[in-house]
């Protein structure tokens, strides 16, 4: 199992309801569709900043995930400008 974490920044804390929604409507089924899906979590950790966890089965389908996010948060949030997230990923090594 491997995860990836993007951390964004920028997003106005005052439009997070939306973005949440907007996530939720039409980010949650492009991700929750994708090969070796296995969670998503979608994190408002305040002051405008957004992290997110993907896990997915395997290391290529993970990094892919950040295609698939880029390519959606250009499509669909651009307006907010946020900054090119920090990406980690790696292998799930401990699960409880």
């Amino acid at each position: 199992m491997f995860a990836t974490i993007r951390r964004y920044k920028g997003f106005p804390q005052d439009k997070m309801d939306e973005i949440v929604k907007r996530v939720t409507d039409g980010f949650v089924p492009l991700i929750s569709a994708s090969e070796g899906f296995i969670d998503y979590r979608f994190i408002d950790s305040g002051g405008g900043i957004v992290t997110t966890v993907s896990v997915f089965e395997t290391m290529e389908t993970s990094v892919a995930s950040n295609t698939v996010a880029a390519g959606w948060v250009k499509e669909n949030l651009a307006e907010y400008n946020p900054s090119p997230p920090q990406i980690t990923t790696g292998e799930v090594r401990i699960n409880k």
